[in-house]
């Protein structure tokens, strides 16, 4: 429904004509349900709102890393067991690397969309996700050599710990890196609605939006804290 210009609203939606729950429910559907801006237009004016896919794309773009951010303080700890791997996204019709890690139980630890497939690139992910979540007992890798260098660059560099007592374990293993490959297929599955990325940034906030959103229903999340 139309915003109530009498009633208080938060000031992250300041000047939007939608109502703030209705945007956020947009926003929550785009990313977890397998909609397009055009299938969130047709609900919206079954509803009796007239909206074009074009302010939904807006609105996805512009909300989906404030969303994620938001939840961050509530998460829970996940399993010191990461399995990591890299998978391809298209944008702007070229092939862009999306680097995930997923705990032994499957539950998202980090993801990082890059240009590049190399040493920086990895390093850029895994401090991502060691700021997010600390030192992990064990980091299960794919052969690819840049990901195996950037890690013993950064244990070397005393980044985490890599040489002493207790040191995170790096190891390949196929099997056990069998939970994040098929949790790309969510990704992938998310992203074929989308009809394709057209803008690299657009891209990163909508996956990190998406990540958020898959996080936020595999319970990863203390909802009683709030």
């Amino acid at each position: 429904m139309r915003r109530n210009h009498h009633k208080s609203r938060n000031p992250l939606f300041a000047k939007r004509w939608l109502a703030d729950d209705t945007i956020i429910r947009c926003v929550q559907w785009y990313l977890r349900f397998k909609l397009s801006y055009r299938d969130l237009a047709q609900i919206m004016d079954e509803l009796g709102i007239c909206v074009a896919p074009c302010t939904f794309c807006d609105g996805v773009i512009r909300y989906s890393v404030d969303f994620a951010e938001a939840w961050l303080p509530y998460e829970r700890a996940l399993r010191r067991s990461w399995r990591c791997d890299e998978t391809y996204i298209k944008v702007g019709g070229q092939w862009m690397y999306l680097y995930r890690a997923v705990d032994a139980c499957g539950k998202t630890v980090e993801s990082h969309l890059s240009r590049t497939r190399d040493i920086a690139a990895a390093k850029v992910f895994f401090r991502k996700a060691l700021e997010r979540h600390g030192q992990p007992r064990t980091i299960t890798l794919e052969g690819f050599e840049a990901t195996h260098s950037a890690l013993r660059r950064m244990g070397t560099r005393t980044e985490f710990n890599f040489r002493w007592e207790n040191p995170a374990r790096i190891r390949s293993c196929q099997y056990l890196n069998n939970v994040v490959e098929q949790d790309h297929r969510r990704i992938k599955s998310r992203v074929q609605p989308m009809l394709g990325f057209k803008k690299f940034y657009n891209a990163r906030r909508v996956i990190i939006g998406s990540n958020s959103s898959t996080s936020f229903k595999r319970d990863q999340f203390l909802i009683g804290s709030i």
